[in-house]
């Protein structure tokens, strides 16, 4: 399939000539023409202006995030008492993991800013955002279900020696400790949690910004060759012909 894009007053119109000969289907086909065109995947200078250094350093707090959610998940499911919404789905590592992935994109994304790393690394982001919702609802789950005195309870229809009474104490306060040690992690994560709803928005936000202000810039200099010149030879290293 080929692409051809026309722009005339502000106007851009696409045309996909569709291969009649292809197994797949027209929709796949306009698919991949839009998402495979040199158009969409060159790396632009206008992008790469209009989005600066602050890609790097938000995906560099995503993957830190991801990193943290999945250590802390480590330390907080090592004792085998964790809260029943962390046991059924262990949602905190592949939380964690989708962090790293969202963090791993914004670097790329500045790297090399093609229009379509661009629009991925927004739609990567807004995907986030939910994540990070979904991650302090659970975690507030978590917190507000996290009980794990109950151990040291004994059965009341035996007779209570001095020994077990003892015992009884002392495990109370080995459980307390351990309760307020796990409300504390549980406590960081919903931080995190936080911090990465903040991230992803700004990220997307920053993205969104810089698509509109390149297609801004790119109408109203009516396509200038010098305002839209590809980053290829300066991604590989030689001089621009």
């Amino acid at each position: 399939m080929s692409v051809t894009v026309a722009n005339s007053e502000g106007v851009t119109v696409l045309t996909l000539t569709a291969d009649p000969n292809s197994a797949c289907p027209p929709l796949c086909q306009i698919l991949n023409g839009l998402c495979c065109s040199p158009r969409c995947c060159t790396a632009s200078q206008q992008l790469k202006e209009n989005q600066g250094t602050s890609q790097s350093l938000l995906g560099t707090l995503h993957i830190l995030a991801g990193l943290l959610n999945i250590l802390l998940s480590v330390i907080l499911c090592a004792g085998g008492r964790y809260p029943w919404p962390i046991r059924e789905s262990y949602f905190p590592f592949w939380i964690g993991g989708m962090y790293i992935l969202i963090g791993a994109m914004c670097v790329w994304s500045e790297r090399r800013p093609s229009p379509c790393l661009v629009i991925l690394n927004v739609h990567l982001n807004i995907v986030g955002l939910a994540f990070a919702v979904a991650a302090i609802v659970l975690y507030s789950q978590s917190l507000a279900d996290l009980y794990i005195r109950w151990i040291c309870e004994r059965d009341y229809y035996s007779t209570e020696s001095p020994w077990q009474k003892l015992f009884e104490e002392k495990c109370r306060e080995k459980m307390l400790l351990t309760e307020w040690l796990l409300r504390c992690i549980i406590i960081l994560l919903i931080i995190l949690s936080v911090m990465e709803l903040c991230v992803s928005v700004s990220s997307a936000v920053l993205g969104i910004k810089a698509l509109r202000n390149s297609s801004a810039r790119e109408n109203k200099s009516n396509e200038d060759p010098e305002q839209c010149t590809p980053l290829l030879a300066e991604a590989s290293g030689d001089p621009t012909p």
